[in-house]
């Protein structure tokens, strides 16, 4: 249904800027033309009908993206596409004992020199 009312809006507002096109500006516009002495309506006539033509279609654009905003899909959905993991909790650790000791310091350290009996 939302398809329909921008298709509509888009006829509606391409009608309203030929409509606009046509109105008569200062130095005069289309509707100038019907100022033939033989016109059934006159420029007068003419002016009125293009000015109430182009206010009927701006109602038209303004009431149709109004619809057409009510009737588009929900773009937000409730579900989340990013899954979150809960935070990994580790319990409290012993933090008195000794750190193990290295392999390379181990090498690296001298052997205990044994006690010689004094003589």
């Amino acid at each position: 249904m939302s398809i329909v009312f921008i298709v509509l809006t888009l006829l509606v507002a391409i009608l309203l800027i030929c409509v606009v096109l046509i109105q008569k500006s200062k130095g005069g516009g289309l509707s100038s033309s019907f100022a033939g002495s033989n016109q059934i309506m006159g420029v007068r006539r003419t002016n009125n009908f293009i000015e109430k033509v182009t206010w009927s279609l701006a109602g038209a654009v303004a009431v149709l993206s109004v619809l057409c905003t009510f009737t588009m899909p929900d773009a937000i959905t409730s579900a989340s596409r990013v899954e979150a993991s809960a935070p990994e909790q580790t319990a409290g650790g012993n933090y008195d004992t000794q750190a193990p000791v290295p392999a390379q310091d181990a090498a690296q350290t001298p052997a205990p020199v044994p006690a010689t009996p004094e003589q």
